[in-house]
């Protein structure tokens, strides 16, 4: 082929892929205007035609929401009644009186006083149950109508009528609707003479201003090493994510990268100021519940071997989402990119990209994972969440136990006992005493507590299998016989799982003294993770080996 040849042929090459290029974005606009003109024939049609009336809003929302679940469940619509809701769990704000609600027997009780606000100065109580706010009853509203009353606008006033254990007639207590900023540190403090720890439970704005604060205040009570606690922390804002690990990481290092389908949206994030201290050992609380920004710090920690991880391995979140504008006041929170941590690991444990024939979703195979190496060599991988360096667990509480919670046995026990118990207890050494318990186990006697444990459970699918491959009859004499040995050893089952639950009690207690700082002191003496991490920061060359310092 000669020259000339060669160079009208590819600029017919170049012309053609120049055409495709351009028809590609129309071919694209058509399909998407095309569908747009088919889903709306198709509401009309629905909406004249079916057989009951239809709630247009209902419909097109059912329709809204199927389509961004077969996404990913991180991009959702929020309506605008859903809106306000939307930002308070972004920013932690919101106009209210700083008090916590749940729904017990069809009773609004209050669970916690949030400190320093209206509902504490006021004299709202944890354990008193709402029945008006102003004129309205809460028994003749929706949990959410009740929740929307509560809040407002910040300076106005809410009247709150109250029943409280004790006291005869019901209580009127008013209050003004204050700014509330829910904080990201509930509580920091010493866990041992030299060992400081800080419990960070969102990532909304301030969040690393609280723990750069907490920090510095506890290296002024003489800590000399430091546990973070992301425990149950789901995520926020990236860029908090970014400063908390600035707080002990030098300026210049990259923390996190994001990629996604556009280019403005393929960012790196390093720190930018001056670290707090680069030197003090860290420990890093992780399980299942730490997600999104929790696992940037804990994965860029890990990659600078800037500290030891303890726990379970978290929840494998390594999406990023926007929020984006819609008519209407309406908001789309969006995933625009994934998110990589600074050895290039990205931690995404569901792959949503490709789902199964059956629209299910599975997690990464182990076979596809990708081995990456920390700073001092050590070896970490993608694809499943951030693996701890000490792997811990953390047992469910048992059926019974969960049961007693969300009945809410346990918390109208501990009502009643500080009731009794005025006196203010020290939220670290109290203890229910044995005689405690018994009054407790009494108590519980005339308690409508059933329910089937998963033995149970198991139990009756076997005899339904049974009765299928006709084995039932043979079986029968058997089966009864673990029943009323199952039945047996639930008449004493409250001694059985009394550590679990006597632990929820002395919290749930501790709680009307001391609110939500005593409640997470009162857990100390129960918690492996803490004592774990404790250990492993007081033995140092134990946690240099760990990290590959040695």
């Amino acid at each position: 082929m000669n020259t000339k040849k060669k160079i009208l042929l590819s600029s017919a090459l170049l012309i053609t892929v120049a055409l495709l290029a351009a028809s590609k974005p129309a071919e694209r606009y058509f399909e998407i205007a095309k569908n747009l003109d088919i889903f709306a024939t198709l509401f009309k049609e629905v909406n004249a035609l079916y057989v009951d009336d239809v709630n247009p809003n209902k419909l097109v929302r059912t329709g809204i929401d199927a389509m961004l679940n077969s996404l990913d469940p991180y991009t959702n619509y929020i309506p605008e009644d859903e809106v306000e809701d939307f930002r308070t769990i972004n920013t932690g704000q919101y106009g209210g009186i700083g008090a916590i609600t749940r729904e017990i027997n069809n009773r609004t009780v209050v669970t916690m006083i949030m400190e320093g606000f209206g509902a504490q100065k006021g004299g709202l109580r944890i354990g008193d149950e709402i029945l008006k706010i102003d004129d309205a009853e809460l028994a003749k509203l929706s949990r959410e109508q009740s929740s929307h009353l509560m809040k407002g606008q910040v300076g106005t006033p809410v009247t709150l009528t109250v029943k409280r254990a004790g006291v005869e007639q019901p209580l009127t207590l008013q209050f003004k609707r204050e700014k509330i900023k829910v904080n990201n540190v509930p509580y920091y403090g010493m866990v041992a003479t030299d060992v400081a720890y800080i419990q960070l439970s969102d990532f909304t704005p301030d969040a690393a201003k609280e723990v750069k604060i907490a920090l510095i205040s506890l290296k002024e009570q003489g800590a000399k090493s430091v546990i973070l606690d992301l425990r149950g922390n789901p995520g926020g804002l990236l860029i908090e994510a970014v400063n908390i690990t600035n707080i002990f990481l030098p300026k210049g290092k990259l923390v996190v990268s994001t990629k996604g389908k556009i280019p403005e949206n393929n960012l790196n994030y390093e720190t930018l100021n001056a670290p707090v201290d680069t030197e003090i050992p860290v420990s890093v609380l992780i399980n299942r519940g730490s997600a999104s920004a929790s696992e940037i710090v804990a994965g860029t920690l890990q990659d600078y071997d800037r500290g030891v991880i303890i726990g379970e391995k978290s929840y494998g979140k390594g999406l990023v989402q926007v929020s984006r504008p819609l008519s209407y006041n309406a908001q789309l929170k969006v995933t625009t990119a994934k998110y990589y941590t600074p050895t290039g690991r990205c931690i995404q444990v569901l792959d949503y990209t490709h789902r199964r024939e059956d629209g299910s979703v599975g997690s990464i195979p182990d076979s596809l994972k990708k081995a990456f190496k920390t700073s001092a060599g050590r070896v970490v991988y993608d694809g499943g969440g951030i693996d701890p360096d000490i792997k811990t667990e953390s047992p469910e509480a048992h059926m019974l136990t969960q049961m007693l919670f969300e009945r809410g046995l346990l918390f109208n026990y501990a009502t009643l006992y500080v009731q009794k118990h005025p006196q203010a207890v020290d939220p670290r050494t109290f203890t229910l005493s044995d005689e405690d318990y018994k009054d407790f186990v009494v108590w519980m006697k005339d308690k409508n507590y059933q329910y089937k444990s998963y033995l149970e459970y198991e139990l009756q699918q076997f005899a339904e299998e049974a009765k299928k491959e006709k084995y039932y009859t043979d079986l029968k004499a058997q089966l009864d016989q673990i029943q009323t040995r199952i039945a047996e050893s639930k008449k004493n089952e409250l001694m059985m799982y009394k550590d679990e639950i006597k632990m929820l009690l002395e919290e749930d207690v501790v709680s009307r003294y001391h609110l939500e700082k005593g409640s997470i002191e009162a857990g100390f003496k129960y918690d492996d993770d803490v004592k774990k991490a404790v250990e492993v920061l007081h033995g140092s060359a134990q946690y240099k080996k760990i990290l590959n310092m040695q």
